[in-house]
Formats: C-alpha cells, sequence, structure tokens
C-alpha cells in the first residue's frame, strides 16, 4: 500500500485539474498551490492579502505552471453572496472544480479562557469551520460534475490534544473533524467525492513560529516535507478514502 506521507507523485498527476487554494498567500497553503501547479494544476489562489497571493501567483509562473487566478477575499468577512460570485466566476473562467484545500487558518493569541472575547471566537469558528463549510456547499455543484474531486481541510495538533491557552482556537479546529465525517457520510453515494482530515503537526510554518517563537525551526520538518501528502490526497491515488483523519506527524 502506497505511504501517503512519502507519495512520489507523477509530474502529470493533477493535469488539467483545477483546484482552489485558501490561504493561499503564505505558508502551507502557499506550498501547496505552487505543488499543485508543478504537477499540473490551475490553481485559483484564494485569501486576505493581495501582496502575499500575488507572490504565490508569480512563484506559479516562474515555476512554469499553468496560469493560476487570484482570488482576494477575507474568510472572516464573508458573505452569501460572495460564496455564490465564487462559484459562478470559477465556471464561467474554468468550466470545473476538481479540488478543495482549506489552508487559511483563524487565529488570534494563545490566552487563557478567562481574557479570551466573544468576537474572537466569532471571527475563528468563522475563518476554521463556517466558511470552509460554507464554501463547500456552495461549490458542491461543480465538485460533483468532475469525475474525481478531493477537499483537504488542514486541521491543528491541538483540536486533537486540547492544552491550556489554546481556547477558542483549539473549540474551533475540533469542529473540522465533525465537519469532515459528516460531510463524507452523506456524500458516501459520491464515489467520486471525498473529503479528509490532514494534520500537520509541528512543521515549519508562520503559523508555527507565531506560536512557539522559541522554538528552532531548524527541529522541525521543513514546509516542503507535506508536499507528497498534499498530492496524494487532492490526486486519484486517494480514491475511495473519506472522512479520515489523517496526522501527518505520527509517521
Amino acid at each position: 500500500m502506497t505511504d501517503w506521507r512519502t507519495y512520489q507523485a507523477p509530474a502529470d498527476v493533477l493535469a488539467g485539474r483545477v483546484i482552489l487554494v485558501t490561504g493561499a498567500g503564505q505558508g502551507l497553503g502557499a506550498a501547496a498551490a505552487l505543488a499543485y501547479a508543478q504537477h499540473g494544476a490551475t490553481v485559483i489562489l484564494l485569501g486576505r492579502n493581495e501582496k502575499k497571493l500575488a507572490r504565490t501567483y508569480d512563484a506559479i509562473e516562474a515555476a512554469g505552471g499553468p496560469q493560476p487566478a487570484a482570488i482576494p477575499m477575507d474568510l472572516a468577512k464573508i458573505s452569501e453572496a460572495e460564496i455564490a460570485q465564487l462559484g459562478i466566476t470559477i465556471r464561467k473562467e474554468f468550466g470545473r472544480l476538481d479540488g478543495i484545500l482549506h489552508a487559511a487558518n483563524g487565529f488570534t493569541f494563545l490566552s487563557p479562557l478567562t481574557n479570551q472575547k466573544l468576537d474572537e471566537w466569532v471571527e475563528m469558528f468563522k475563518v476554521n469551520v463556517a466558511a470552509p463549510f460554507a464554501i463547500n456547499r456552495g461549490l458542491l455543484p461543480l465538485l460533483t460534475q468532475a469525475p474525481d474531486a478531493a477537499i483537504i481541510h488542514l486541521g491543528e495538533s491541538h483540536a486533537l490534544n486540547p492544552a491550556a491557552y489554546w481556547g477558542g482556537y483549539s473549540v474551533s479546529k475540533a469542529g473540522q473533524k465533525n465537519l469532515v465525517e459528516i460531510a463524507a457520510s452523506e456524500w458516501d453515494n459520491q464515489p467520486n467525492l471525498r473529503i479528509n482530515l490532514l494534520v500537520p503537526g509541528p512543521i515549519q510554518s508562520p503559523f508555527r513560529l507565531a506560536t512557539h517563537p522559541a522554538e528552532s525551526a531548524e527541529s522541525l520538518p521543513r514546509t516542503e516535507a507535506i508536499v507528497p501528502a498534499l498530492l496524494y490526497w487532492m490526486s486519484a491515488a486517494s480514491q475511495g478514502q473519506s472522512g479520515r483523519t489523517l496526522e501527518f506527524a505520527a509517521a
């Protein structure tokens, strides 16, 4: 059986596919977008920071990937109307959608529960769970028309192992597991569509730097180490596997 953590993807494994990547401006989202493009996909870059999206866009073009698209959008403020328009735009410009990687990450800061505020919790729940749910639902008609479609939610290890001071972030990320399992169960009559939760664990990223500033980056796997897993779960190699929670660092 193929080890998804060390999957050796064929160069054209995603050729002809259109993939939406949220949080594509930096970290794991940017690394995934570049890898998907290098393996043949047309990537739609979504994020709230236009300059960061532009850097990812330029990196894809410099690497010779298919011309991407960039859509500035803040998941903390996204509306039903914007999601509907996103679907219309993708259908009009690309005619298809074969996958979504939810890499956008809603996080404020570490603090005790007594210091956390309602609006902070609401924002983290919207970015980490509610907006991805609504995007999946809004783009489902396009995904179900694809011969092989995949949705990946990037999780966080503190959702599976809650600890002090992770508060609303941990609780909101814990909701991803239920969302993925419910969706997989409801879509079990659509074998062309799968959804899974991939938990990177400790890995070099801007988020890890923000939460563990004293940690030596050299002690962690490089961001690119997770690329084989991101390719495996987005490509046809993972057909028939849905509703799973996958811990990358548990190798």
